[in-house]
């Protein structure tokens, strides 16, 4: 089941980071704005905005590999769609139904690793799989290179590559499908499927701490993913004069990082705890690689070493902490919940960076253009340190009241 799982998400980062390295080629052959750009990992997200969270109640409804199977299947359908889209509103509709499938596929995963691993190095497992599907975007960054003659051919060669990686999702469901079936029926698993039933009152059960850890990860991912993803690249060419393969190179890195790094995070989270310690030193490093940039007197290995360690380590933390707030029966709830607004911070973040850019002329001419969207990042990245400081004092309050100390 792991081995499947970790294939999935493989494919399906790869499908989603396929973005970042044909922005340049879709403005120069297309005649994208940047705001177009940014829509194309926006609309990924303005659906999960309202339908993650029926996700999550499905899955908690029907069972998590009935929901990974048809949702991997609409996340293919998207793929081809936006390889087909030489016209702007057909690459959106790809990637819009690209998005419906992969978070909601994203958030039934995560729970079919709970039922399997928890109580048995959930947070290890997790992460495991978290690196490896880091490795996607690694792949995807580093594309530019071992597919060079895929980006010799113009922006759509690149983006049938990627179906091809959408198309393995869709083979590694189906194994899940199967090898889950087979163990749920031999009560192997270590959380029972839940029932059929929905309570919509678990939306109003959950704890302060679940709120805290949901504030973090939308101001997390709305750093992270829409600069990394949609904006380093052409940053770094045009802002640093980097080429193509020089700057995917480098931004590759981070997600390389993350592939070795979070699986030790993970064991050190289910060794130690310290969740919310780890959390706050883990989200400290985002405002500090964005002040970096913005004074353009440090290199930029600096700023990448420090987003690689926070990438690595907060996510690593992070999921895994839902299951220790939230109940077996409210898990695809609490998921689905804090995913959906996960994604209303990615779509705002990625338009609005792409409108500071547009806005500011930013472009390999007017580089002093790039400095909004950076101050823009630095400050959300400060808004997740501050949530993980609250969470931090909740947490000692709980375990004040709990001892009586």
């Amino acid at each position: 089941m792991f081995t499947a799982a970790a294939l999935l998400m493989l494919g399906n980062y790869y499908v989603y980071d396929s973005i970042g390295p044909v922005v340049d080629l879709l403005g120069r052959q297309l005649g994208f704005s940047q705001t177009q750009i940014g829509t194309l990992n926006a609309v990924y997200s303005f659906p999960n905005i309202f339908l993650v969270l029926v996700g999550g109640v499905l899955t908690d409804r029907l069972g998590a590999r009935r929901v990974v199977f048809w949702a991997t299947f609409l996340c293919l359908v998207g793929a081809v769609l936006t390889a087909l889209g030489s016209l702007f509103p057909i690459m959106v509709l790809g990637r819009l139904l690209f998005g419906v499938g992969a978070e909601t596929m994203i958030v039934a995963l995560t729970v079919a690793l709970a039922q399997w691993f928890v109580g048995r190095y959930f947070a290890l497992f997790f992460a495991l799989n978290l690196s490896l599907a880091r490795l996607g975007s690694y792949f995807a960054d580093r594309s530019p290179s071992f597919a060079d003659s895929l980006y010799a051919r113009g922006w759509q060669a690149p983006l049938w590559l990627a179906t091809g990686f959408a198309a393995l999702s869709l083979a590694a469901a189906a194994v899940y499908y199967v090898v889950d079936r087979r163990e749920a029926g031999r009560g192997t698993l270590a959380l029972a499927p839940p029932s059929e039933g929905i309570d919509w009152r678990n939306l109003l059960r959950f704890r302060a701490g679940y709120w805290y850890i949901v504030g973090i990860c939308v101001t997390f991912y709305a750093v992270i993913l829409p600069f990394r993803s949609t904006f380093a690249i052409e940053y770094f060419q045009h802002a640093h004069g980097l080429s193509l393969d020089a700057a995917s190179t480098l931004n590759s890195y981070v997600f390389l990082a993350a592939v070795f790094a979070t699986p030790l995070f993970g064991l050190l989270v289910d060794r130690v705890g310290a969740h919310a310690l780890l959390l706050l030193i883990g989200s400290l490093l985002l405002p500090l690689s964005f002040l970096f940039l913005v004074s353009g007197g440090v290199n930029l290995w600096v700023s990448t070493a420090l987003l690689g360690v926070s990438f690595s380590l907060v996510p690593a933390v992070m999921w895994p902490a839902v299951a220790r707030v939230a109940t077996a029966a409210q898990l695809g709830t609490a998921y689905g919940l804090m995913t959906m607004l996960q994604n209303a911070g990615l779509a705002s973040a990625n338009v609005i960076a792409g409108y500071l850019n547009d806005r500011s002329g930013a472009s390999a001419a007017h580089v002093q253009g790039y400095a909004a969207m950076l101050w823009f990042f630095g400050l959300l990245g400060l808004m997740a340190f501050v949530f993980s400081l609250l969470l931090l004092r909740y947490e000692r309050r709980v375990r004040t009241a709990a001892t009586g100390n």
